[in-house]
């Protein structure tokens, strides 16, 4: 007969109770295990939905083309010069004594410059009335013997060779008197000469020869150069186009788009080098008549009023003139054009959102925007941002916008 332990029961119903908690433990564990694959197998993640949806087109910023009244101008660099430029030269020989101006001033025309010592002339025209008087008294001679062998030679009084020679007597005389009055002309135009008075209106320029100097006078080159004066109101200003551009303009002339350059009234603006806007408004009045064969190129001018004299001669400017007459013309930003070696694109948008890129023929600039000659038409989509996401053939999201010009002056 066995005898049991009193301890021993509890021990081991302790035991199972342990190994049950174990069990029911590892039971819950799987459960949640099994829940949370379930749960990630049957529903997928956001970015995996994401992935699995096709995506939009991407977006681009579109606009139909600015339509705008212009006129094209066309921009030159030129020089202003002077209408009137004169160089102030002796006429006669002497000493200067006198000078009435200061250098830089502006002069008006008349007005006394230089004097060169007049007393030389004054006695030269002394001597030349002189001479007159005496020739004038010869010949009163020569008339009253003339007349007195005129009336003999009726009555056979007088020899014909005697009458002959009263009469070339009076001839000889009255040659006399007209060497005396041209000598008198003479004279009094050399004592002119010793004032020297301003021939234009404008601005003088400095005194080449101080008083007490002397100065040598005559009608050539060698005559003694005393200063410059240069008109300033009106102004020119000239300028060079090339061949090309004249040609452009007679075309446009004989095809009746453009008024001709020379025919005077055509407008013309300038600014100079520190201006911004045009201030200066003139006309082309002048266009060369040949070009230039070593340069390519013809002379043009333009005049300005130039009421201040603030514009001087020999200033650098820019000049415009109208390249047309006004017109509607399509335009477009510059970050629009596509460039493919030596051909302009623009990136148009179907109405399926496809993009369609165009050749187009562009123009010059205005108002901040290129001109587009031809290639597209004013209900054109353009593509004005986004360039690099419009692919061709491909499909975009486009977005309005608005081409807006820069307003600058006149």
């Amino acid at each position: 007969m066995s005898t049991q332990h009193p301890h021993q029961a509890p021990k081991s119903r302790s035991g199972r109770a342990r190994r049950l908690t174990h069990y029911l433990l590892v039971g819950a564990g799987l459960v949640a295990v099994c829940g949370a694959a379930a749960l990630f197998l049957g529903r997928p993640t956001q970015q995996a939905a994401a992935q699995a949806a096709p995506a939009a087109p991407p977006p681009v910023t579109v606009s139909a083309p600015l339509q705008k009244e212009i006129t094209e101008w066309d921009e030159y660099t030129g020089q202003f010069a002077a209408v009137d430029y004169v160089e102030i030269r002796a006429r006669v020989s002497g000493y200067l004594t006198e000078i009435h101006f200061t250098d830089g001033q502006i002069v008006n025309k008349g007005d006394l410059l230089f004097v060169i010592d007049p007393r030389p002339y004054e006695i030269e025209l002394q001597q030349a009335q002189a001479q007159l008087a005496t020739a004038e008294a010869s010949l009163d001679l020569a008339n009253r013997e003339l007349a007195r062998a005129a009336s003999l030679r009726e009555k056979d009084f007088v020899a014909q060779s005697t009458y002959d020679q009263r009469l070339n007597t009076m001839k000889a005389a009255a040659a006399s008197v007209e060497t005396g009055k041209a000598a008198i002309r003479q004279a009094q135009l050399d004592l002119e000469w010793s004032h020297v008075t301003a021939p234009v209106s404008g601005r003088i320029s400095e005194h080449l020869v101080s008083i007490g100097n002397l100065v040598n006078g005559g009608s050539s080159g060698t005559a003694t150069l005393l200063t410059t004066i240069v008109s300033l109101d009106p102004i020119y200003l000239n300028f060079d186009m090339s061949e090309q551009q004249y040609l452009a303009y007679e075309r446009a002339t004989a095809n009746g788009k453009l008024k001709s350059n020379r025919d005077g009234g055509v407008p013309a603006f300038a600014r100079l080098t520190d201006e911004r806007d045009w201030p200066h408004e003139g006309t082309l009045n002048f266009v060369d008549n040949q070009v230039d064969r070593g340069a390519g190129t013809i002379r043009a001018r333009g005049i300005f009023p130039n009421p201040n004299f603030f514009l001087t001669p020999g200033q650098f400017g820019r000049v415009r003139i109208p390249g047309s007459e006004p017109y509607v013309a399509i335009l477009v930003p510059d970050a629009a054009v596509v460039t493919d070696q030596s051909t302009k694109l623009l990136m148009t948008v179907n109405a399926d959102g496809t993009v369609v890129p165009k050749i187009v023929r562009l123009g010059p600039t205005i108002d901040g925007l290129r001109i587009v000659r031809s290639g597209i038409g004013p209900d054109d989509k353009i593509v004005i941002d986004g360039l690099v996401r419009a692919r061709p053939g491909n499909k975009v999201t486009p977005q309005a916008g608005e081409i807006k010009a820069v307003a600058t002056a006149r």
